[in-house]
């Protein structure tokens, strides 16, 4: 039946495309199981690599740039590859299964420290890293395709981005808070441990972590670390299939379409809607990244307070979650790319004022950073609903469909933006003097404060300069949906 629905492009079980509650929930489980590498990389690798890893923050930062050469060239051919899957399951569903679980077991080797010295820690870094950036392109290329094929509509994709990012940022709470903790946890000894058994106790066990007493406590963090990805690539696993088993695909490319690479890829990048949404993906994930990274050394080194860090990133989380939820009605009442464009905007704006927080101005840091994700926080369905926007403009344009292709290019500027963004955060902290686990210099610290507040915004706000070149408006896309589906219903004839 899926692979009939497929291949006519019609799906019988949808009213002008309306996905049910259980299709978008079961689809949004995928992204919650992405979240487990996904925020691991924006919010603590670099830590991990600097602080417990043992190698330089240069070294890092370069690290995350030089990979993504291997990412220029595996996320076309990926998404490539999955337009052109054929399978009773679909184009993009199956991948979800076949790689899920060599995806988990590249992110224990990642966060694994082996016994080298530092030029064989630095080779180590760099194959694991890679083979994990692989394993995530085989899956979340298709993942996030599967929001262009589960229905034409295109304020329905809204809607379905909405619930997608409610599943990412209900883990996200739970990776940015317990992350620290879990590593902190799972590299106690057995007898820093006693009296803490989860099994015999339960109750008492999670009010002894919430309260992150423990944190003091000495302990094992390369150890911790690689359990806490055992424990994350178990859930992805058991998510990956869950959302795999309760969604469907219903979009297929026009029937006389003939593959051709080269001439997929020349549509793609000569459409001024997808180009201006790849450089605002770009430089969007660049300052989270940037942001995101600098928190734990803020909290460490300016606030004195690692205790903070956690809810602070849950706080963020939280904020980003409440704006996902509110997307969809709001989005109905105003164009997408209008309020894309002010999200960003004034959230960069927002952002700069935690270049005033003091040290012990720690209200105002909460209260900057909830107002500031939760603004921000909207552009994160609008996001993806767009590039789908761009596979059916191409569509309209040119007679030819690529989704897989347009969001392989689309996580590809996500993953640029992810390593630009690793690459200047090292690169300003080895600029401004940083060393790592020692009392920090005046000048490292301004660049700290810097990283956390100005430049961060500042990249936001051009983001948002930039959004204004973007040509699909939401009354160009009724038009566009509304002959795609005459031409179908045609063809059909």
């Amino acid at each position: 039946m899926a692979g009939q629905n497929l291949e006519s492009g019609q799906a019988p079980d949808l009213v002008e495309g309306r996905l049910s509650f259980g299709e978008k929930a079961g689809y949004s489980l995928g992204d919650a199981a992405s979240n487990f590498y996904w925020k691991t990389f924006e919010f603590f690798i670099i830590f991990f690599y600097t602080d417990v890893f043992g190698i330089s923050a240069g070294a890092v930062g370069t690290m995350m740039l030089v990979t993504r050469i291997m990412d220029a060239v595996a996320d076309p051919i990926m998404g490539s590859i999955a337009d052109r899957t054929r399978t009773r399951w679909g184009h993009f569903r199956p991948y979800l299964i076949w790689f899920s679980i060599p995806l988990a077991l590249a992110g224990v080797l990642t966060f694994t420290t082996p016994n080298l010295g530092g030029g064989g820690k630095l080779v180590y870094a760099y194959v694991t890293y890679c083979l994990l950036m692989l394993l995530y392109t085989a899956v979340n290329i298709p993942y996030s395709a599967l929001l262009g094929v589960m229905t034409p509509n295109s304020k329905e994709r809204t809607s379905l981005a909405s619930f997608r990012f409610v599943g990412a940022f209900s883990v996200a709470v739970l990776v940015q808070y317990c992350t620290p903790s879990l590593a902190q946890w799972f590299g106690m000894d057995a007898a820093q441990r006693a009296g803490h058994s989860f099994l015999a106790h339960p109750v008492a066990w999670i009010q002894w972590f919430l309260s992150k007493e423990f944190l003091l406590l000495p302990s094992n963090l390369a150890k911790g670390w690689q359990l806490t990805m055992v424990l994350y690539g178990v859930l992805a696993v058991a998510l990956f299939a869950l959302c795999f088993a309760t969604t469907r695909e219903r979009v297929a490319p026009p029937e006389n379409q003939n593959p051709d690479l080269k001439q997929d890829m020349r549509d793609m990048f000569t459409s001024r809607a997808f180009l201006v949404m790849l450089g605002v993906a770009i430089i969007m994930i660049s300052s989270f990244v940037l942001k995101g990274s600098v928190s734990a050394y803020y909290f460490k080194y300016y606030v004195h307070r690692n205790d903070l860090l956690g809810p602070f990133l849950v706080s963020n989380a939280l904020a980003f979650l409440a704006a996902v939820i509110l997307a969809p009605p709001i989005a109905k009442r105003f164009d997408k790319k209008v309020l894309f464009m002010g999200s960003i905007g004034i959230g960069g704006l927002i952002i700069a004022g935690f270049w005033f927080a003091a040290p012990a101005d720690v209200a105002l840091m909460f209260g900057l950073q909830i107002l500031s994700s939760f603004i921000i926080g909207f552009n994160s369905p609008l996001l993806w609903a767009m590039f789908a926007d761009t596979a059916d403009d191409a569509e309209w344009r040119l007679g030819r469909r690529n989704t897989g292709l347009v969001f392989a290019s689309a996580i590809f500027g996500t993953k640029v933006g992810l390593a630009i963004g690793a690459w200047v955060t090292g690169l300003l902290l080895t600029w401004f003097g940083y060393v790592a686990n020692v009392e920090q210099t005046a000048f490292s610290l301004l660049g700290i404060r810097l990283s956390m507040s100005v430049f961060p915004a500042a990249l936001l706000v051009l983001a948002a300069l930039l959004m204004k070149a973007y040509p699909l408006d939401d009354q160009l896309m009724l038009r566009i949906e509304s002959e795609l589906k005459a031409r179908k219903q045609a063809g059909a004839k």
